[in-house]
């Protein structure tokens, strides 16, 4: 297995120097991608570039969203011989003590989507909370299963061979969407997916770039996709599930 982490950053500069000291301990490439961020947040990502060699510094001209930002990552990471990609947000939610669980389980499940299972503190706004439910919802009837339990936490572990052979013929959302449809296309190609319980944290002063009425409604516009989509591949859904 050959690992590397994957960081979309837009204007998150305040933990990112410690999120890839902590990560930088694994001894894996570790690819930022830069999404048109201002100023003052490329200094100090070229700081940090220049402090770790383990990073690879990808800068995109112009703000495409947290998904086209993956993708760019993610590609680079398939160009460099990678066989599996683990996702980390920039902001600073995710509990990087549980990195050796992800990566075991990579290890254990090599062809399996690693994905965190969130456990919340009090933290998360109780509208974020419960608005999650209406995509598990979605996932579940999308999938024709309740294994998804989680399609919308951003730490996991992608198998790069699977997610190259999506890419090949499907365009995946470019922003906040993409978490939610490359996971619910990946289960349809035959991918299984495997959850790890993580902690999640929302910093005090975190900032989220989560726009409440236009990415609700660019993700209700994927559901409506995804949910076509899954009535084309019903036969073959269901076929799957008694086998």
């Amino acid at each position: 297995m050959k690992c590397c982490f994957v960081i979309p950053c837009y204007n998150h500069d305040l933990v990112i120097q410690a999120t890839v000291a902590e990560l930088n301990k694994q001894g894996f490439p570790i690819f930022i991608v830069d999404d048109g961020s201002q100023a003052s947040t490329k200094t100090i990502l070229k700081q940090v570039a220049d402090e770790f060699p383990a990073v690879v510094l990808i800068h995109r001209e112009q703000n495409g969203g947290k998904g086209a930002a993956m993708q760019t990552g993610l590609v680079a990471a398939i160009e460099d011989g990678m066989s599996h990609a683990l996702q980390v947000d920039a902001d600073g939610q995710h509990d990087l003590t549980d990195l050796p669980a992800f990566i075991s389980a990579a290890k254990n499940n090599p062809q399996a989507l690693i994905s965190g299972q969130p456990v919340y503190d009090d933290s998360i706004s109780k509208g974020r909370y419960y608005g999650r439910y209406i995509t598990h919802f979605w996932v579940a009837l999308e999938t024709l299963s309740f294994k998804v339990i989680d399609s919308m936490c951003g730490y996991r572990v992608y198998p790069l061979t699977a997610y190259q052979q999506l890419i090949s013929k499907t365009e995946l959302g470019k922003r906040m969407d993409f978490d939610i449809e490359v996971m619910v296309r990946l289960v349809w190609q035959g991918v299984p997916v495997t959850f790890v319980k993580t902690k999640v944290h929302y910093p005090e002063f975190g900032t989220s770039h989560f726009h409440a009425f236009k990415d609700n409604i660019l993700i209700s516009k994927m559901h409506t996709r995804l949910f076509f989509g899954m009535l084309i591949r019903l036969p073959k859904l269901i076929l799957r599930k008694f086998k």
